[in-house]
């Protein structure tokens, strides 16, 4: 049907404007209804269709001659709805439906116009209620569902109550005084179809296929009706293009008079079928005059006050008493008329005057427009919901436009979306697009002082939970936020001071990038250029709401006067960790004032920031702030100790946290944990110690009386071929250097392996010295080796010299000078330089790392043990006692004592000796070795310069056989030889001048 019915207004005018819907909203008598949607403007409003093509199925099985008067009645239906259309669109008046677009003819032959947006008629909202009493229609629920033309669907609020029936019906009476007193017109046909009810709920009067002017009147734009055939009925065609008898008054039926009385007569039939079940009219008669004329013979069978009318329902007692009764009579001059019946009982209540008031509103004075609107918030809880949507919301809206009503008018708009439980959708369709406008579109200079539109912001501000709860998050952005910034931005402190306090409503509806991009900075600037203490004050406390604090606090701030309004905190941090320290606080830091108001405001925005801060950030910035200001002239004891509390919490947090921190580090360095002070250790001052250097009280006695002892256990002391046969010259083999790592030098080779009885046999029978003269065919190429300076230096003990360092170790191939063993133990024993031989050998030494040896690891163990060590104390003389057991013998040497020569004698247990300056090399304790063995023996010094002599050319020997197979690879050797044969040179002429008198021999002739 919808199809054929667009398919005829295809090429029109209205559909070429107009996008329509394709669901019905209702039908009023022969139209039908459809939402549409302007597409310039965007309205919403209604198409009225009438599709003469659904006629057709009446004419089916009809005579010619029924055919013809079918046609000649169907023109007259045409006729007589073109006529409606034109005579709604003459008349303009609120209770009469609004024309927006006038009647067009369609290619079918039907007919169309635009009227103002209708959401049902009356008689179809009878049907629905009739339904719903019922308990439903099945397959009619789509009765209760409106679309637009966007193919927006939402349920139709189905609503009539007391007060929709009194607002309607003075509406309807209204459009009824203007027809009947100005236009001279009688309506004719009013039925629950002839009323339409618009989008706000108001009754509109419509359905004038019958109108006509009243008789005697010099009304000529419309043209009268013939009553006996308006009244004659045609079965072929359907009632809805008919006369409807059921609500027309004895005046037309039976008199045939078209007065105003006539359309009175008709009002008081539709009251009582809005208040009948079913939502009937009391006299029934199927469209038969002859029926109805019966009914008005018997005072039973017509509606009177003993009746109750022939409701089956009861009424209210303003209609039976005073209303009714003056309307359905059969005298037409007993009936009240239109303005008679506005005035009645009826509407004596506050409610419908409350209508009745604001309808009349733009005419009213300011002081009755003031006084209104403040009473008007008072009686809201008792309207209805539908109404005070529809009707009260909407006429409010309207009257924005006054600047000295908005603030007034918000108080009562805003009581509305907080009754309404579709507040969301009232608020996004109506409200929120007026608060826009008038606070942000028409504002152009924000910073001027306009008391009205500051008292309507402040209502706006004070209102913002409202806001939020009806609003979603990306309309309060865009919409609200601007309005806040607004009242932020004004100067007018009370106004600031709102804003201030409101934030708590306003954070949980914005997102984080706008709260620290948007909001702070209009925050922060408010606090820094504001001269106001109050204010001050306030925006400290925006500043904790903002850092996810609470100002829910008990002592007092002393600003009372400006009527704080405790506000619930929001949950969530607004503001990060980096804003707080970076830009929140260095405002704190600035503040100039003493006041206690202010320090204790800005104790709470500490307070909170602390909570967050970093530790380290707490202790060099917030600590500070808080002492400065706690020491403040104006504090008294209650608030110094805040401060005080606070200090300390922020401190233990502080020492919690460092304390963790290193003990965390502490942990994961103690694996290489040192002595931290080693570096304030500087030896002993020389002379300042008495060292005893290893002698013993026989050797002390033995110098004292001149005597000398039985023995030397000096092995140098009668040359080397005085050597025990015993004493052996070896090489090590390699199984022997895995275990035992011996001296190394530089020109070292490793020797042949042999096996161990003939190596030891030839041993054996070796001389006591020789010379050692190298492989030249068995060098290798060579290579960097690692030094004591590619390594880390490690912590000494505090028991060894502060001079001495640990060299490496590496291993190479050496010679084993292999000490001389002796039979006597307690001899070997007693000799300050003898170095275990039996199976422990020197560790090998790479020549280009460094001139000092390494001790073994036992050696290196044994150190640790011994005390400390003069720096600059001279050895004591070799051999000098003999001990009878064997014990671990401990030199005193210093820092720059001379190394002993190697094999200087074997032990058959461990015995160490510690030189603490070990850097001068294993070659040079030969040339120490003579010097020292001349101060010592002076009976000895030829052959023990003697056999230095042989040493010394076998050095050269090996030297230049060095250079020569090496060759530029030898450089580094040749020039460490030399410099320690130059060392070696010097201590014996320092022997050989030692050698010529003694201190003993001196001593002696003292005594």
């Amino acid at each position: 049907m919808f199809a054929n019915a667009l398919k005829s207004i295809g090429s029109t005018n209205i559909s070429a404007n107009y996008s329509i819907s394709q669901t019905l909203t209702s039908i009023a008598g022969p139209w039908k209804i459809y939402p549409a949607k302007n597409k310039k403007t965007g309205k919403e409003c209604s198409v009225f269709v009438f599709d003469k093509k659904s006629l057709d199925s009446h004419r089916s099985n009809l005579s010619r001659a029924e055919a013809a008067e079918f046609k000649r009645a169907l023109d007259v239906v045409i006729e007589r709805l073109k006529k409606e259309a034109s005579a709604i669109a003459r008349l303009r008046h609120p209770g009469i439906l609004e024309v927006v677009e006038p009647v067009e003819e369609t290619r079918g032959g039907g007919l169309q116009f635009v009227a103002e947006a209708v959401t049902a008629s009356l008689s179809g909202l009878l049907q629905e209620k009739d339904d719903q009493e019922r308990g439903g229609a099945s397959g009619r629920a789509s009765r209760y569902v409106t679309e637009d033309a966007d193919g927006n669907r939402r349920r139709r609020e189905i609503e009539i109550d007391e007060l929709e029936i009194q607002k309607g019906l003075l509406q309807v009476s209204k459009a009824l005084e203007f027809m009947h007193e100005n236009a001279h017109l009688v309506h004719g046909n009013l039925t629950p179809d002839a009323i339409l009810i618009n989008s706000k709920g108001d009754w509109k009067l419509s359905g004038m296929s019958f109108c006509s002017p009243l008789e005697g009147s010099a009304q000529t734009s419309i043209q009268p009706i013939n009553l006996r055939e308006a009244l004659r009925h045609t079965p072929s065609l359907p009632r809805s293009v008919q006369l409807n008898i059921d609500y027309t008054s004895p005046d037309f039926v039976i008199d045939n008079n078209l007065t105003a009385s006539a359309d009175m007569f008709s009002l008081g039939l539709l009251i009582v079928a809005l208040y009948n079940s079913p939502h009937r009219s009391p006299i029934s008669c199927g469209g038969s005059l002859s029926a109805y004329q019966r009914l008005f013979q018997s005072s039973q069978t017509v509606p009177n006050s003993s009746n109750n009318f022939l409701s089956s329902r009861p009424l209210p007692k303003e209609l039976t008493h005073h209303v009714l009764p003056r309307l359905i009579t059969r005298r037409p001059a007993q009936r009240m008329t239109a303005t008679e019946f506005q005035q009645s009982d009826y509407f004596n209540n506050i409610l419908v005057s409350t209508i009745r008031f604001l309808d009349a509103f733009p005419a009213k004075t300011p002081n009755e427009k003031s006084q209104f609107l403040r009473g008007l918030i008072k009686v809201l809880p008792s309207f209805p919901k539908s109404v005070m949507e529809k009707k009260l919301l909407p006429a409010l809206l309207e009257e924005l436009k006054d600047k000295e009503l908005v603030s007034l008018i918000l108080h009562n708009v805003f009581k509305i979306i907080e009754l309404l439980p579709s507040g969301k959708r009232a608020f996004a369709d109506k409200v929120r697009p007026s608060l826009k406008e008038i606070f942000v579109s028409n504002v152009k200079t924000p910073q001027e002082k306009d008391p009205a539109r500051d008292a309507g912001l402040m209502i706006v501000i004070e209102h913002l939970a409202i806001i939020g709860d009806n609003c979603g998050g990306k309309e309060f952005k865009d919409d609200i936020l601007p309005i806040i910034f607004n009242a932020l931005e004004s100067p007018t402190p009370s106004l600031v001071d709102a804003g201030l306090r409101s934030l708590p409503s306003v954070l949980p509806h914005l997102d984080f990038s706008t709260i620290k991009n948007e909001l702070f900075p209009v925050v922060a600037t408010i606090f820094s250029r504001t001269s106001s203490l109050a204010i001050k004050v306030r925006g400290l406390q925006a500043f904790v709401t903002l850092c996810g604090g609470s100002n829910d606090f008990g002592d007092d701030d002393g600003l009372d006067g400006l009527a704080p309004q405790k506000k619930k905190a929001t949950s969530s941090t607004a503001l990060d960790k980096f804003t707080m320290q970076e830009k929140l606080v260095p405002l704190i830091k600035n503040i100039k004032t003493k006041e206690p108001a202010v320090m204790m405001a800005a104790l709470r925005v500490l307070k909170v920031v602390g909570e967050v801060a970093d530790a380290d950030f707490v202790a060099m910035d917030i600590l500070p702030i808080l002492w400065h200001m706690s020491l403040g002239p104006l504090l008294d004891l209650k608030q110094f100790q805040a401060f005080m509390e606070l200090i300390k919490t922020l401190s233990s947090r502080v020492e919690e946290e460092q304390t963790k921190k290193l003990q965390e580090l502490a942990g994961a360095n103690s694996a290489g944990s040192g002595l931290k002070d080693d570096f304030m250790s500087f030896g002993p001052v020389a002379g300042s110690t008495l060292d005893a250097n290893g002698t013993t009280e026989a050797d002390f006695e033995s110098l004292v009386k001149g005597t000398t002892g039985s023995s030397s256990a000096n092995p140098l002391d009668s040359g080397w071929d005085a050597m025990s046969p015993k004493a052996t010259v070896s090489s090590p083999t390699v199984g022997s250097r895995k275990t035992t790592p011996t001296v190394a030098f530089s020109w070292s080779t490793p020797p042949a392996s042999v096996s161990g009885a003939s190596a030891s046999s030839a041993k054996l029978q070796q001389p006591g010295f020789r010379t050692v003269t190298p492989d030249l065919a068995s060098f290798k190429p060579m290579s960097p080796a690692a030094t004591q300076f590619s390594q880390a230096l490690q912590p000494e003990s505090k028991t060894s010299s502060t001079f001495s360092t640990a060299p490496l170790q590496p291993q190479t191939t050496s010679i084993n000078w292999g000490a001389a063993a002796s039979t006597n133990t307690n001899t070997s024993s007693s000799n300050l330089w003898s170095t275990p031989s039996t199976t422990q050998q020197q560790p090998p030494t790479s020549a280009f790392g460094s001139l000092s040896l390494s001790p073994p690891p036992q050696q290196q163990q044994q150190q640790q043990t011994q005390t400390r060590l003069s720096s600059f104390s001279l050895p004591p003389p070799p051999g000098a006692s003999t001990t009878t057991t064997t014990t671990t013998t401990t030199s005193g040497l210093s820092g720059f004592s001379l190394a002993p020569p190697p094999g200087a004698g074997s032990l058959s247990s461990s015995s160490t000796t510690t030189s603490a300056f070990g850097n001068l090399g294993s070659l040079n304790n030969m040339n120490s070795l003579a010097s020292l063995a001349a101060a010592n023996k002076p009976t000895t010094t030829t052959s023990s310069m003697n056999s230095m002599a042989t040493m010394g050319m076998g050095m050269m020997t090996m030297k230049n056989m060095s250079t020569n197979a090496a060759g530029g690879s030898g450089g580094m050797s040749m020039n460490s030889m030399m410099g320690l044969s130059r060392m070696g040179q010097q201590q014996q002429q320092q022997g050989q001048g030692q050698g010529q008198k003694t201190g003993l021999d001196k001593y002696e002739s003292l005594l």
